[in-house]
């Protein structure tokens, strides 16, 4: 039988966080059951989710099964049975799928594509033909180790069916053996109508949750409707701690040991907070960031030393010493940050050297020093090579003490800030540019506020092939977590050694535990499961460590990760899962994202052929494919065709080109497309302009600022030209290069050239990566080289201009609002008190790396601008 193939891979984008709806439910499909089991045995969780659905109607057609599952998790089985027969996936790496893929492209079959689903989600996606009145069965496993944070573990299963489902079942089996101290269960999916839903029971070290709602009530809860269910269950628990030591279990020739003491005191900490304020952390931004040093100034203790530093192209320091938390110390930092004002670009380098230099002027016996940094954009000013500025900064740390790097939004380059985190023994975590941003900086802060052990090291006999066993910092409520291989399965004890610096003395912890009879208690099924987290907790190692290194080494990482990902069947990013399907069923393609660089912005995705705008299992639509840079476990069918969309608040006014439909016919030039923000709304507005047009960008009459633009002829893209004038500075950029006057002498500027800063007095040009960020006055903004099908074009983005309401030109009008009109088809939105008829559309997103396909209501120019065209157009730029 001739099959086709799926081809499941991860590559290296993890997208922005998204915003969920309700889906859509197909007409004429039935999802008759709907399971999802979890089994934790030792923190490790394997999750199946199994979909059983049938198609109601009298003649075939596509269903698509949609399911949403942790990031930190690797898929490891996928499996469809279609009348009595079973297809599965088989991982290989990833270049053999992508052979194996590109040959059936060749033959005209299409690629699908990939996306993520808010700050903790992916989403995973596939579809099948299903005969008339036949069913389906869909299957997705997934592993994870739980991660210990504040004190707790927390299991999070998502469900959206898209429909009410007579026969659904969340089932949540935690096995513990050293019993299970506390366990609640929270999220939206326990609240409310569904908390009768709900039964927990435990027994010894074992607890059970079920969650079996009636068709009724999945239709009541909150953020629930017709559609069924949609929202988060989530199991938070933690374990029983009565030895020092750690708990240690071994199983089949692996062992694994937990260690997370309490009887430690905390030791005082030297804290230095370095928090950019330059000119992008303007508005909402920089205001959280006070609002959250605010209350984590006031949580520090009275033994701890702290220190704050500012920056952007200068740096400022509150104090040049660390000063002890007093009340009257840190009331007085406190009135420095309310005085945080942004303004400038971004001297990375320098900031966080300063803050390397204050801890080390200030070396204090039993105290642990952590160094914070917080940035949302690239080093633009000062040493603004990444490299060199992560040599500097590993060089000036020498391994003394972690650098935490916490990324504010997706301007920011991740990479960078990983990879400098990583080197330093720190990590790096993404701050959503959400209303609770000030909660996510004060929860990381919370993570590492309390230090109880330095110079952690985990010592084995009789054990190899073990995960990192070194750590800087144990902070309480984490877990340290170290697993092996024993190197003699005959072994009749195996002992365990930790050796730590605590706040008055050197510490150690030993213990010695019989292996033979280990294996009970174990549950039946998950006999391997020490062996599973083993693989998993060493590929995550392996990937972070992977970046670090060079040469052999790296290419060694690799392969340890490579063949782990095959041998267990993971789909990592190094390898692919391919799965065979039905004769006449078309190559598919999807990708799991990775937190890494610029990504899109938020935004709720729907792809794959569907004519829903936000689909779960649903009908194949009718609209032209295309190649996009989404990112998430989607898997399509080749002869879909869709539009891709993603709902959720553009916090620029960014213009958008458009993409239609392909003619038989030559087409005339396309307009335009441009986004407006809305205001306390997921969706923005869009708007068309025609091509050839020279527009007024932006103008601040206070400062003798603007910004005009002449689109394309050929349309469809962007701008040809764009001038800027700021008093006697005159800046001219095309798609050949950029010059820029100050009345008296002119200066040149090459796309492709080196990294280039220039400043006077009013004015900061920064060129780097064909991106030109101008910042002139109060009002700042990157004029983008970009390419398509061969075509230059640019385009601007506005990162900061002065707080006044509403300014002229397309990207001086405030953030537009507007209601949705209920029950009215065609859909009708309410703007200005006026009721205009509207449509879904989409478009590209050239504001951000990825080029993403957003989601928007496509409205008149008059409407989206309260003005015409003519309002908004120059003669002359």
């Amino acid at each position: 039988m001739d099959r086709a193939l799926i081809w499941l891979s991860l590559v290296g984008f993890f997208l922005a966080s998204v915003t969920s709806e309700p889906k859509t439910k197909q007409q004429n499909v039935d999802i008759y059951s709907f399971h999802i089991n979890s089994t934790v045995t030792s923190r490790y969780a394997i999750t199946v989710i199994t979909s059983r659905v049938a198609n109601s109607l009298d003649e075939s057609q596509e269903v698509h099964f949609q399911v949403k599952i942790p990031k930190n998790a690797f898929i490891s089985k996928f499996r469809m049975t279609i009348e009595g027969k079973t297809y599965d996936g088989i991982v290989k790496q990833k270049e053999e799928a992508q052979q194996q893929y590109s040959q059936a492209v060749s033959r005209g079959q299409s690629a699908g594509l990939v996306s993520s689903v808010g700050r903790t989600l992916e989403e995973f996606k596939t579809s099948v033909t299903v005969a008339a009145l036949s069913k389906v069965t869909f299957e997705l496993t997934y592993e994870e180790l739980l991660k210990r944070r504040l004190g707790k573990y927390e299991l999070l299963i998502n469900a959206q069916p898209t429909q009410p489902v007579a026969d659904f079942k969340i089932d949540v089996h935690i096995h513990e053996n050293r019993g299970i101290s506390f366990l609640e269960v929270k999220g939206g999916l326990s609240t409310n109508e569904l908390a009768s839903a709900v039964t927990t029971t435990r027994s010894g070290p074992e607890s059970w949750v079920k969650f079996y709602p009636t068709p009724e009530q999945q239709k009541k809860c909150e953020g629930c409707g017709e559609n069924g269910l949609n929202g988060d269950l989530i199991i938070i628990y933690d374990v029983e701690r009565s030895k020092s030591e750690g708990e240690v279990r071994t199983s089949q020739g692996y062992f694994v040991h937990y260690f997370a003491p309490t009887d430690v005191q905390r030791i005082p900490k030297n804290v230095v907070f370095v928090i950019d304020r330059s000119g992008s952390m303007h508005g909402r931004k920089i205001e959280q960031t006070r609002l959250a040093m605010l209350r984590i100034l006031g949580d520090l203790s009275e033994d701890d030393y702290f220190g704050i530093i500012t920056f952007d192209s200068k740096v400022d320091t509150w104090n040049r010493e660390l000063l002890k938390a007093t009340q009257s110390n840190v009331e007085d930092a406190k009135k420095f940050v309310r005085e945080i004002t942004d303004r400038g670009s971004t001297d990375i380098n320098a900031a966080v050297l300063e803050g390397v230099e204050m801890i080390n002027r200030h070396p204090r016996e039993g105290s642990a020093s952590i160094l914070i940094l917080l940035t949302d954009g690239d080093p633009t000013a000062g040493e603004t090579n990444p490299t060199r500025i992560q040599n500097n900064i590993r060089e000036a740390i020498g391994k003394k003490f972690p650098l935490y790097c916490l990324g504010f939004g997706f301007d920011v380059d991740f990479d960078f800030l990983e990879k400098m985190a990583l080197e330093n023994e720190g990590v790096a975590r993404r701050i959503y540019e959400d209303s609770d941003a000030d909660i996510q900086l004060q929860g990381f802060y919370e993570e590492v506020a309390t230090p109880l052990l330095t110079n952690v090291q985990m010592k084995y006999t009789g054990a190899e092939n073990v995960t990192q066993t070194d750590f800087s910092h144990y902070y309480n409520g984490s877990e340290i977590v170290v697993a092996g291989q024993l190197t003699d399965n005959n072994l009749e004890t195996f002992s365990t050694e930790v050796i730590a610096i605590s706040k008055k003395e050197n510490v150690k912890y030993i213990d010695t535990i019989a292996t033979q009879g280990r294996s009970t208690g174990v549950l039946s099924g998950f006999e391997n499961f020490i062996e599973r987290l083993w693989a998993y907790l060493t590929v995550k190692q392996l990937l972070g460590k992977e970046q670090l290194l060079k040469g052999e080494k790296k290419k060694a990482a690799k392969k340890e990760v490579l063949d782990l990902s095959l041998k267990y069947n993971f789909v990592t990013p190094l390898t692919s899962m391919v799965v065979t399907k039905p004769q006449g069923e078309e190559t598919q393609v999807a990708h799991k994202p990775k937190e890494r660089g610029t990504t899109q912005r938020r935004g709720h995705i729907q792809l794959a052929g569907t004519a829903s705008i936000s689909g779960g299992i649903t009908a194949r639509g009718g609209f032209p494919s295309r190649d996009y840079d989404y990112h998430d476990y989607s898997v399509f069918s080749s002869s879909d065709h869709h539009v891709g969309q993603v709902n959720g608040p553009i916090f620029l006014p960014t213009f958008l080109p458009t993409h239609p439909p392909p003619t038989n016919t030559a087409p005339e030039a396309s307009p335009v497309r441009f986004l407006i923000q809305a205001q306390d709304q997921s969706e923005p507005l869009c708007y068309d302009i025609p091509a050839s047009q020279r527009l007024r960008l932006l103008q601040d009459p206070s400062s003798d600022f603007s910004m005009n633009g002449e689109l394309i002829e050929s349309g469809g893209t962007g701008f040809s030209q764009i001038t800027i004038h700021y008093k006697t500075d005159h800046m001219t950029l095309s798609t050949s290069g950029i010059i820029f006057s100050d009345g008296q002498n002119a200066v040149k500027f090459l796309w492709n050239q080196e990294p280039t800063t220039h400043e006077t007095d009013s004015v900061s040009l920064i060129l780097r990566n064909k991106e030109m960020d101008v910042s002139m006055g109060n009002t700042r903004v990157v004029i983008l080289l970009r390419e398509q099908d061969g075509n230059s074009f640019l385009w601007p983005a506005v990162r900061q201009r002065p707080s006044t309401t509403t300014l002229p030109g397309l990207f001086g009008k405030p953030p537009v609002a507007y209601t949705a009109v209920t029950l009215s088809h065609p859909p009708k939105l309410k703007i200005q008190d006026q009721e205009v008829q509207v449509s879904k559309s989409t478009a590209t997103d050239y504001s951000i790396h990825s080029a993403p396909r957003v989601g928007c209501w496509l409205v008149p120019f008059q409407v989206a601008m309260q003005g015409e065209l003519s309002d908004f157009t120059v003669s002359n730029l």
